[in-house]
């Protein structure tokens, strides 16, 4: 397991759910909820800069088939945005598949009911998002997902494709 904090995040339409972990990565806890808009991505890289990050893990939303569908598009290219905003920090997009689901049931347990899960669901799932990523790692010993890379300064070749990781 690499050493060193990590950033989870879980983007949404209307708000980004933000978690952050232990040097140690061995657990993810909740850190705000970002209005998304024009000044979002500002903000997570203050955040990031901040905790002195490592790399910021990026929720994916895979259709249930695993297929990539216009929401996971559209979160790729928001991802790809922040890679090159938080250059050279890496930006790796891990599946998020029933990460919602499974902060809302975490929530109920804890006894949260209505307008207080609602303002605390899109860090609960930056939580299950980065601590899936945290115990796939320490289980595989590499970095799940696929890690997006800065685009190239103008001028310069774009750099061969590798595989996903």
């Amino acid at each position: 397991m690499r050493h060193g904090t990590r950033l989870g995040i879980d983007p949404g339409d209307a708000r980004i759910g933000v978690a952050v972990c232990d040097p140690s990565g061995l657990i993810a806890t909740p850190v705000e909820t970002v209005a998304a808009g024009r000044k979002a991505r500002s903000r997570l890289v203050a955040l990031a800069r901040e905790y002195d990050v490592i790399e910021v893990v990026v929720g994916l939303p895979r259709s249930l088939s695993g297929a990539l569908g216009p929401a996971a598009r559209k979160v790729r290219a928001y991802a790809e945005q922040l890679a090159d905003d938080l250059a050279p920090v890496p930006v790796r997009l891990v599946d998020e598949r029933m990460s919602t689901l499974t902060a809302e049931a975490m929530l109920r347990g804890q006894g949260r009911k209505g307008a207080k899960r609602r303002a605390v669901i899109d860090q609960a799932a930056a939580v299950v998002i980065l601590q899936s990523a945290l115990d796939a790692e320490r289980t595989s010993g590499s970095a799940p997902g696929e890690t997006l890379h800065a685009a190239p300064p103008p001028g310069r070749a774009v750099p061969e494709e590798t595989e996903p990781e």
